[in-house]
Formats: structure tokens, sequence, C-alpha cells
């Protein structure tokens, strides 16, 4: 049994699965703290499937690109679990989680000439991004792209790009070439994680746990408010 932990973005959640499928989800409201909620989550998942860390073959975590705070919560609990427990730790690129959900979501939206475009908001009008094929093969690295009316143009002439995932919407009014489709409604789930770590664990794909460090891709960069030290009259 494989635990499958996301907090790449704005919601968390935990799942179990094996090569039969996945057996238990959880997750928290969106906007709720991952920090306060990710042990609970997990707890509660593994209490109503009736295992204990020990039960567990591996811990499979999103590894990013996504939120800093997010991705530094989910991965330390993932290490915390494997170390503990003695189990090896997996590692999943959480767009290539986004592109095995909404395969398994959506089929009929897998035509011939369909490419695959799963967004992150990275604030502003920029998006961590990638392109996957309709059977889940990467054509396009990982990329943090600042979204403008020719982004993705190479890949929208002579096929039908679907975008989404939270950082697509926002890109609708910008991207209007008659190829781009955009699905509303995406929510990016642990459970994702199900096909991508099951192939890892056959193939022992693992990470190091004492060192492994989550896919940033973008410095993190910390900012303080104006209003912190306003101006004092001397």
């Amino acid at each position: 049994m494989i635990l499958c932990i996301e907090t790449a973005t704005t919601v968390c959640s935990a799942a179990l699965c094996d090569e039969n499928g996945v057996h238990g989800v959880a997750g928290a409201p969106p906007g709720m703290s991952h920090a306060a909620q990710l042990t609970i989550i997990i707890h509660e998942l593994m209490k109503d499937n009736r295992i204990t860390a020990t039960d567990l073959d591996a811990v499979a975590v999103s590894k990013g690109p996504g939120s800093y705070t997010g991705l530094r919560i989910g991965v330390s609990a993932a290490k915390g679990i494997a170390y503990g427990a003695g189990i090896p730790l997996i590692a999943i690129n959480t767009l290539e989680a986004m592109c095995s959900g909404f395969i398994s979501l959506y089929p009929e939206d897998l035509k011939p000439g369909t490419l695959l475009c799963p967004m992150i908001d990275a604030r502003r009008m920029e998006v961590y991004n990638s392109i996957f094929t309709a059977d889940g093969k990467q054509v396009r690295e990982t990329a943090a792209t600042i979204i403008d009316k020719d982004s993705f143009s190479d890949f929208l002439t002579g096929n039908r790009v679907i975008f989404f995932g939270n950082g697509a919407e926002k890109c609708r009014g910008t991207i209007t070439h008659p190829g781009a489709l955009f699905r509303e409604g995406f929510i990016l789930s642990a459970s994702y994680l199900h096909i991508p770590s099951v192939n890892a664990m056959r193939n022992r794909q693992f990470e190091d746990v004492a060192y492994f460090e989550p896919y940033y891709l973008k410095e993190f960069i910390a900012t303080v408010p104006k209003n912190l030290f306003p101006d004092k009259p001397l």
C-alpha cells in the first residue's frame, strides 16, 4: 500500500493506493491550513482503512512545482513518515499527477490530436505548466510561463490543446486560438498520484529521504508589506 500526499495547491489531500486501485481519499476544503490539516487527514485516512505506517510499502508526495509553503509541508510530512517507518519515498511531478488524473476523469476528451496542458497558478499572469499527449507522454518540459497571446502557439498549430488546473481560467481571455479548450472545475487530488506512484514503485524509483527537496522551479522571494514598519516621526 502506498500513502499519497498532495499539498502543492490550495487543496490538501491524502490517498491510499496500490496496483489494484485507490482505496481511500481524504482532503480538507480549499483555504484550510495545510500545516494544521495534513496530519489529521492522514491519521483519519489510515484509521478508516485500519492500517498503520508499518503496513505501508512506500509514501509518495507531489514534489512540485506549486506553492512553496505547501510543498515544504507535504514533503516534510512524507519524509518523516518514510524515515519513521523505514519505507521508500517516491516523488511525483505535480503536473504529471494532474495529467494522470485528467486522463482518468475525462476519457471522452482524449480525441486524436489532443494535447493536455496542466496549469498551476504562479501569481499574476504566470503559470507552471507542461504539455502531455493524450496517453500521458510528456512532450514539453515543466516551465514557468508568463502568458501572452502567442503562448503555446507552436503546440496549438494543428492540434487541440486542453488547458486545465487552477492556473488555466485566468488564461482564457489571453489564449484565444481556436484550438485552445479550457476544462473548468479540475481540482488536484492525492488520488491522481496513484498511477505514477505505482509505476515508480514498480521501477524502484525512490528518493533519498535525508536529502530530497521539493521541486520549486522558481526561487522563493520573501517580501515585507510596506505598512509593516510605518514611518515614525523623529
